[in-house]
């Protein structure tokens, strides 16, 4: 890219987007905003034709799997569009761009072995899944046909405190806190039984900028190596902020029609290629996450 910044953020010009994360991490000003609607073919070409991108790192989705039960057509229609427009911009414009496509382990739903690696079938069980299940092939589809530097990170949940509400670990700290303050009288979840392979968001995103500096471009699974259940997430949360359990209400309408009952993953191939390392506990995890939050919570009280 030579066109004097560094970085180009795409907004969608349907959204009234927030950009406080930005704001937060005091990077906001070191990036050039444009409206780009990536289900619109001839906006994406522009964009790509324009600035030459080095390098193209796709995270827009609708990326929450409850809501996809509920919009499954939207959620599908632009999960698969955005990233189909993305691989025919580059190669329409014959770019030399390296492609990052944000894939994810919702894609392999019911399992039959753990962990999952890269070469696991796919059992996708929500529209989000099937979704990203279907952009994740189509990526590969193009590095195959067209020698695209194309690259797939399949990854794992991995938390921050720049997480959106809606997310499972946020949404158990901010109302914990909220129920702390006597804000709220209880938290409402669905299906606590679960188990999930957690991780910390920044290390992850370490890895994705890892695979394209790599020399050949493939697919590589970001994750932790193993699951933990929901309800032991409550329980540490609960057990940190000084809450009773009782507070914890399990609300039928939060429940998922079909559901991972239990996933982790293998990240060999990401450790031994690219030198990726992670050997962060869970637990540590959510210690910064509640710091940080209880931190900002603070801060807004003394404006």
């Amino acid at each position: 890219m030579n066109k004097g910044y560094d970085v180009i953020g795409l907004l969608n010009p349907s959204r009234n987007s927030s950009l406080w994360k930005l704001d937060y991490l005091g990077i906001k000003d070191q990036i050039r905003f444009e409206t780009c609607d990536l289900t619109l073919s001839d906006e994406v070409l522009r964009c790509v034709k324009e600035h030459e991108p080095d390098e193209i790192y796709n995270f827009a989705a609708q990326s929450s799997v409850g809501t996809s039960f509920q919009q499954p057509s939207g959620s599908i229609l632009f999960n698969i569009t955005s990233v189909l427009n993305l691989l025919e911009a580059v190669r329409e414009n014959q770019s030399a761009s390296r492609l990052y496509q944000a894939s994810s382990s919702e894609m392999f739903g019911m399992v039959d072995r753990m962990p999952v690696d890269e070469s696991t079938p796919m059992h996708p069980l929500s529209p989000y899944a099937v979704s990203k299940a279907a952009a994740h092939w189509m990526t590969i589809n193009y590095r195959e046909s067209y020698g695209l530097f194309a690259c797939c990170g399949i990854c794992f949940n991995h938390e921050s405190f720049l997480r959106d509400n809606r997310f499972f670990v946020k949404k158990v700290i901010k109302e914990g806190l909220r129920i702390k303050a006597g804000e709220q009288n209880v938290l409402r979840v669905g299906n606590l039984g679960v188990r999930r392979d957690f991780g910390f968001s920044p290390k992850y995103v370490e890895a994705m900028w890892m695979m394209l500096q790599s020399p050949q471009p493939t697919d590589y699974i970001i994750c932790s190596g193993s699951s933990i259940s929901l309800d032991r997430i409550v329980e540490y949360i609960f057990d940190r902020l000084n809450i009773s359990t009782d507070k914890v209400v399990v609300d039928p309408s939060l429940v998922r029609p079909s559901e991972i009952q239990d996933i982790y993953g293998d990240n060999s191939k990401a450790r031994n290629e690219l030198g990726w390392n992670y050997d962060m506990d869970f637990f540590e995890v959510l210690d910064l996450l509640i710091d940080e939050e209880i931190g900002a919570d603070s801060g807004r009280s003394a404006l």
